[in-house]
């Protein structure tokens, strides 16, 4: 796969279409409000660890307690979230944006 040099006016006239502006759209309505969740689920953690230290220090069983289970989880939300985000781009984000780069590649040649 080549890459071409292109001037602005292609680009510009890119990022007017409405087609861009849609697929800007989507990719805020699925980014903004995970990238908020995670970010609360995080903010959680962090404040149980420092102000709820009894409940975090919770045995759940053996020695494995529930500050340790939810450290585990953020591995487990990131690694969900990666996944989630993957199959939400390539249902909505990806078709939009090849049609875009395809047409982009077009009017260069």
């Amino acid at each position: 796969m080549t890459t071409r040099q292109h001037d602005a006016s292609v680009y510009e006239h890119i990022q007017g279409e409405e087609r861009f502006q849609e697929l800007k759209r989507r990719f805020r309505s699925w980014a903004f409000p995970m990238t908020a969740a995670f970010l609360a689920w995080y903010l959680l953690y962090v404040v149980l660890s420092a102000w709820a230290r009894d409940f975090m220090g919770t045995k759940v069983f053996g020695n494995i307690n529930v500050a340790l289970i939810f450290g585990l989880l953020q591995f487990v939300s990131t690694f969900l979230i990666a996944w989630a985000y993957s199959r939400y781009a390539e249902k909505k984000l990806d078709p939009v944006a090849d049609e875009i780069r395809h047409e982009a590649e077009g009017t260069t040649e």
